[in-house]
């Protein structure tokens, strides 16, 4: 017999600061809010000395490292919860029982 879901909604909220420093360094600080739990992914790029400098390229890379830091942590903590309900850890080749 297959369970029927329950039809479920939520918002998410997501911040993120960016903050360039005098030494060429690009920090972004990304805030996952679910209502109920905060996560905080971090990134940062580095202009290197002999580059142009362009504060959007620092941007897009320092928040392309947050999101990727958020989502390695919101794959750990949904992982974490599927053990929790009982389930086995897939092996290394496989992806959590949910489909990403």
């Amino acid at each position: 017999m297959r369970r029927r879901a329950m039809a479920h909604t939520a918002e998410w909220k997501v911040r993120l600061h960016l903050f360039e420093e005098d030494d060429g360094t690009t920090k972004a600080r990304l805030v996952l809010d679910t209502g109920t739990t905060e996560i905080t992914g971090h990134g940062a790029a580095h202009c290197h000395p002999a580059d142009t400098d362009v504060p959007e390229i620092g941007d897009e890379l320092a928040a392309g490292r947050a999101l990727n830091d958020l989502s390695r942590q919101l794959l750990r903590i949904a992982e974490q919860d599927i053990e929790d309900q009982g389930a086995q850890r897939p092996r290394a080749r496989e992806s959590a029982a949910w489909p990403l």
